[in-house]
């Protein structure tokens, strides 16, 4: 089969995103020392099974794309293996265009890759991570964090109109429902007579955690800027961030939906925030209180 130059570019591109994404796997599994390592093992093959099909048609080899192998190989020790592998896996969704097209002059090309792809999906779905398995612990102390201290934050910058004092505040509020929070996760899981001690722990400390950063990033500006409502207008910037970036994060490793997430939680604390801030003008006018 002769192919046109252009159908060749495009097979040699196919080729470099296989071939980089082997690497990428093949790196992995000699990295984690665990049993996901033969999973990626098995992931790296089929890359590798991949670029040799498309070889058959281009003739020729091609090198990696080594930017790409060095974003998504620390992408994946920083923020975590499903992560790391289903963003990258995302990238692909992006080419199945292309690969439909390439179906056309090579009719072998759409089995081939869908049969393949589908193996792979099946693998990655086999990859064990411990830390995932505690997400509903980290969302609850995000979510209970972003929700009381942002309401917190916005009645206290009405009611006491003193960045230090606001941020005193708020962080003796944070700390003390950081650990109200994180011993009613041990107690919670402690009921389920399934659970181990060591799980019910780990879950407290997860949830604790996250909300006790979540607690100092929030309270961050009040430290920083004597305008308190500036302070409360960076607060709420830096709580949409935190929504966004821990939603998109959820979406990705979880295949969940993030536009519904992110606003559920956006609104809610946002909603929260605005309301206590409501609240505490009546109640400073009511009583007369000027500090």
């Amino acid at each position: 089969m002769r192919l046109s130059k252009e159908q060749i570019e495009q097979v040699k591109t196919f080729q470099k995103n296989e071939i980089t994404e082997y690497q990428i796997y093949k790196k992995l599994a000699r990295t984690i020392k665990t049993d996901n390592s033969q999973v990626l093992e098995q992931i790296a093959n089929d890359e590798l099974e991949h670029y040799n099909f498309w070889k058959q048609y281009s003739g020729v080899d091609v090198k990696p794309n080594k930017w790409k192998i060095f974003k998504f190989y620390w992408i994946t020790r920083i923020l975590g293996l499903t992560f790391g592998i289903k963003l990258m896996e995302r990238g692909e969704e992006d080419a199945q265009a292309s690969y439909n097209e390439a179906a056309k002059y090579i009719p072998e090309a759409e089995k081939v890759v869908d049969d393949e792809d589908r193996h792979e999906q099946e693998l990655i779905e086999m990859i064990e991570e411990k830390k995932l398995n505690y997400v509903g612990s980290i969302v609850l102390g995000l979510n209970d964090a972003l929700v009381e201290l942002t309401g917190a934050l916005a009645g206290f910058t009405l009611a006491l109109q003193d960045t230090r004092l606001i941020a005193l505040a708020g962080l003796i509020t944070g700390i003390a429902a950081s650990f109200s929070m994180a011993a009613s996760e041990y107690l919670s899981k402690r009921s389920d007579e399934d659970e181990k001690i060591s799980e019910a722990l780990t879950s407290a400390l997860y949830t604790g955690f996250a909300y006790i950063i979540t607690v100092f990033i929030l309270i961050l500006p009040y430290l920083l800027i004597d305008n308190y409502f500036v302070c409360l207008g960076l607060t709420m910037a830096f709580a949409i961030l935190i929504i966004l970036s821990f939603n998109y994060y959820i979406a990705v490793a979880k295949d969940l939906n993030f536009k519904k997430r992110f606003w559920e939680m956006a609104l809610l604390s946002l909603g929260v925030a605005s309301l206590t801030f409501g609240i505490s003008y009546f109640v400073r006018m009511f009583f007369g209180v000027d500090v």
